[in-house]
């Protein structure tokens, strides 16, 4: 068998674990409805960790405080900061009987490391519901709390929500931090839509204290210094007690890093944690964008060389077709239709990026959340 043949033969092989990933994981949620849920309004206690975020919280509190909800607290949780990041808090206290400003002070033994002072706000605050959002990220709408809260129940202790990135005109970069956004949504809501929910994003997170606390919080993976969501999350979701919102009200919206630079630190620092998923979630993930890189490059190779183009083209093509109806489906739901068309191209540049940033970790890893 020659070598050319052996490439194409392979090259079959990944379309297809390709596009029984695209049609049995994600095609499921791509054609989901997002259901409004507006029950009684439990009380909820909203968390902010902040470090370093006297401005962002300065301009984004006041879109928190008018949430249209009858009983929630925040509690703000100042990690160490020197800006002006506690004294914004203060302020906001003073005017405001339903905020509570915890400050932590710097620790050798957690220096750097957002679990401690998230645990310590967990550990503050007075009501069972939690949710979680950052400094620099806007609700959607004045219904935010509500259509989080709303998907609590006796059975769901975890609620999933999706955090969108702002979108900014002629920007590349914006579109690639937006497509990888919708990419990881689109994983992380179609693996627990199918009872396999691995993690979650702490832009747009709830879940109960009780689950934290039997959990013993973060201690497993306390020295990991990234992970307060993800990690979290791995270990105490299961088949049966995650919910998923994503109607546009539920929406958190943040600023996206304006540099390749900033965001490939970012990247760094999420990517790092998923070595600790557990091993069911690690052989698929793992699986799925193993097959994603040979594709382009068993794609690019056969076209290089000539070998049956036809027919590689032809499998392109479907896998292409494919990709963006589940990808397609996914963006208009989360209102990202503009990459829409420029889904391929995104996906090589994206793909290039994740696997530097793998050997960039293999080399050295990312010390702390700021």
């Amino acid at each position: 068998m020659t070598l050319p043949l052996i490439l194409f033969y392979a090259f079959i092989a990944v379309v297809s674990i390709q596009i029984i990933y695209y049609l049995s994981f994600m095609f499921s949620f791509g054609i989901k409805r997002a259901e409004t849920r507006l029950k009684k309004q439990v009380p909820i206690s909203l968390i902010i960790c902040a470090k370093n975020e006297a401005e962002n919280l300065r301009k984004n509190l006041p879109y928190i405080l008018i949430q249209a909800y009858s009983n929630f607290e925040i509690v703000l949780v100042n990690d160490s900061s020197f800006d002006d990041t506690l004294e914004v808090m203060k302020d906001f206290s003073s005017n405001h009987n339903n905020i509570k400003v915890v400050d932590v002070k710097v620790s050798e033994t957690f220096w750097g490391n957002k679990k401690y002072a998230l645990t310590l706000g967990i550990k503050a605050s007075k009501h069972d519901f939690l949710v979680f959002t950052d400094a620099d990220c806007v609700p959607n709408s004045e219904k935010w709390l509500a259509h989080l809260s709303g998907n609590f129940s006796n059975e769901k202790s975890i609620v999933l929500g999706y955090g969108a990135y702002a979108k900014k005109k002629f920007s590349f970069l914006n579109k690639l931090i937006r497509f990888e956004t919708v990419m990881t949504a689109l994983q992380y809501f179609s693996y627990a839509q199918l009872g396999l929910t691995y993690m979650g994003v702490g832009r747009n997170l709830a879940y109960r204290k009780e689950l934290f606390f039997n959990n013993s919080g973060f201690n497993n993976h306390m020295a990991i210094k990234s992970g307060d969501d993800d990690l979290f999350i791995n270990e105490v979701a299961n088949a049966s007690n995650t919910a998923l919102c994503f109607t546009t009200e539920s929406f958190t919206v943040s600023e996206p890093k304006s540099s390749f630079k900033a965001w490939t630190l970012q990247k760094r620092r999420h990517i790092s944690t998923a070595s600790l998923y557990k091993l069911k979630h690690k052989l698929l993930l793992g699986l799925f964008y193993a097959t994603q890189l040979l594709f382009w490059m068993l794609a690019i190779s056969l076209l290089i060389i000539g070998f049956t183009w036809y027919w590689v083209v032809a499998f392109i093509s479907l896998r292409f077709i494919i990709q963006w109806l589940s990808f397609g489906f996914t963006a208009k739901k989360l209102e990202e239709t503009d990459l829409i068309i420029l889904a391929p191209i995104l996906e090589l540049f994206l793909i290039s990026l994740q696997l530097s940033i793998f050997i960039a970790n293999l080399i050295s890893k990312p010390k702390h959340w700021k």
